[in-house]
């Protein structure tokens, strides 16, 4: 199982720390750094930051949202720091919800999210192979755009600039159990939000029939401290903020994952209380158990027992949100 150091995206301003951290995770022998992005900083630019003071680690993205950009976009993205960085770049997807995608982007949410995202992956993927001009005739991407309002000069178009890997790799954001089912078709790899080493029931319908060398690569904050019940706060508070408010009552994606791993109830309580504006109960109804099972969290032997179930499992890359330089070490040592 390899390691990667999951960044995330910024809050108010830039976390000055990053930069040191993916230096560092390098230097341990981390595999890969990940950036991300919601509704304030980009997925690209830190990673760019990145690629400029690094050597070797992998850089990717988990997830880069695809109502952000068109396809041929996120392509030509992807293709240039994969240059830039002498072919270090992977490029993890994620469609996002109703709520970010209509309320941020302004963007219409696709009413078939799986064909969507399996058309915006089809147009990455041949602007990346070059063996052609981009034609695709989709419900919800047309290259060479032909709606109502088109002039009718479109004319198809390859990269100018040739990729340097054409099977550079695509990963994918998925939840639902129909969309990780496609992600194992269409994609190289699976990016799992929450990722319990005791549940992996939970999607072993949808992961029948992998083909040799996908990539599953949760993410899971770490934190090597003595006392579990305040490291296990850090995740309590990002699990209060997805389950109750990354979404709309009748529409998050986050929550109803949290009822598939056996947690309904609790789920629908966290949504209760964060938009009834009641956000710190909303965090401390987050169960310890279920914030514990998706994290790496308290002293280093116990760490190391539980790793060891992560190991056991089906998961090739764990991405590790960690905010300390001595837990990155830890878990390396425990790993190696």
């Amino acid at each position: 199982m390899r390691l990667g150091l999951a960044l995330g995206y910024w809050g108010r301003c830039p976390d000055l720390g990053h930069l040191a951290l993916a230096q560092e995770a390098e230097r341990l022998g981390y595999d890969s750094v990940w950036t991300a992005e919601a509704w304030g900083s980009d997925a690209f630019t830190p990673l760019t930051w990145i690629a400029a003071h690094t050597s070797r680690i992998r850089l990717g993205t988990a997830v880069a949202q695809m109502a952000a950009r068109s396809p041929v976009t996120t392509a030509m993205h992807a293709l240039t720091l994969d240059h830039l960085s002498g072919g270090r770049m992977m490029l993890g997807l994620g469609l996002s919800g109703p709520q970010v995608v209509e309320g941020w982007y302004g963007r219409p949410f696709p009413k078939s999210p799986l064909t969507a995202t399996r058309e915006y992956v089809e147009v990455v993927r041949q602007v990346l192979r070059r063996e052609g001009p981009v034609e695709v005739r989709g419900d919800f991407h047309a290259h060479p755009y032909t709606g109502e309002d088109a002039t009718g000069l479109g004319k198809p178009l390859k990269p100018i600039t040739h990729p340097l890997r054409a099977d550079l790799p695509v990963l994918l954001g998925a939840e639902g159990p129909k969309n990780v089912a496609q992600t194992t078709r269409i994609a190289d790899g699976w990016l799992p939000l929450y990722w319990s080493p005791l549940r992996t029931d939970v999607y072993e319908a949808s992961l029948t029939g992998l083909r040799d060398g996908f990539a599953i690569a949760p993410m899971a904050r770490a934190k090597v401290c003595d006392d579990v019940a305040e490291g296990l706060l850090p995740v309590k508070a990002m699990l209060g903020f997805y389950i109750g408010g990354m979404g709309h009552a009748a529409r998050n994606f986050h929550a109803d994952l949290m009822a598939r791993m056996g947690y309904a109830e609790e789920a629908r309580r966290i949504q209760e209380l964060f938009l009834a504006g009641r956000r710190e109960e909303a965090v401390l109804a987050v169960p310890d158990a279920f914030a514990d099972e998706i994290s790496l969290v308290g002293p280093r032997a116990r760490i190391a027992e539980r790793l060891d179930a992560w190991r056991r499992g089906p998961v090739t890359d764990l991405l590790v949100l960690a905010p300390d330089p001595h837990t990155l070490r830890v878990l390396a040592e425990l790993n190696s």
